[in-house]
């Protein structure tokens, strides 16, 4: 696969290519290792282009999770917890509230790498504060 582009806020990109010189390469090696086409294994079902070729998501994510985890990353999920201190008296939820979280892909060093895919893949990065 290829990076196909690049969002900086605030001067991110200079952050990161500055300061996680090392992690950045590593997901761009492991963006490179995976060959997109491999994956192009789900036929559409969709009236207007029935039965082309689509990429997989289950089967990419799993391929690039498998070159991040060799390099040492993890995935990280953080609790969240929502007040009801907000609720108007009106309402009253019919079931207890399941515990939430935010999970992120891939962390190391404080760093995260999220990977998303449809038909394209994304990916974008957080720096994770102490």
């Amino acid at each position: 696969m290829i990076v196909a582009g690049i969002y900086s806020f605030k001067g991110g990109r200079e952050v990161v290519e500055t300061h996680y010189a090392a992690e950045l390469n590593e997901i761009r090696r492991a963006i490179a290792l995976v060959d997109p086409e491999a994956h192009r294994t789900k036929a559409s079902k969709e009236k207007t282009m029935p039965g082309k070729m689509l990429y997989n998501p289950r089967s990419l994510n799993r391929a690039v999770k498998e070159h991040f985890t060799a390099a040492g990353w993890h995935n990280y999920r953080v609790p969240c917890e929502y007040s009801s201190d907000y609720y108007t008296p009106e309402y009253k939820p019919e079931t207890p509230q399941v515990s939430a979280y935010r999970e992120m892909d891939f962390i190391k060093n404080r760093w995260v790498w999220r990977f998303s895919s449809a038909n394209m893949p994304l990916w974008s990065t957080t720096y994770v504060p102490k």
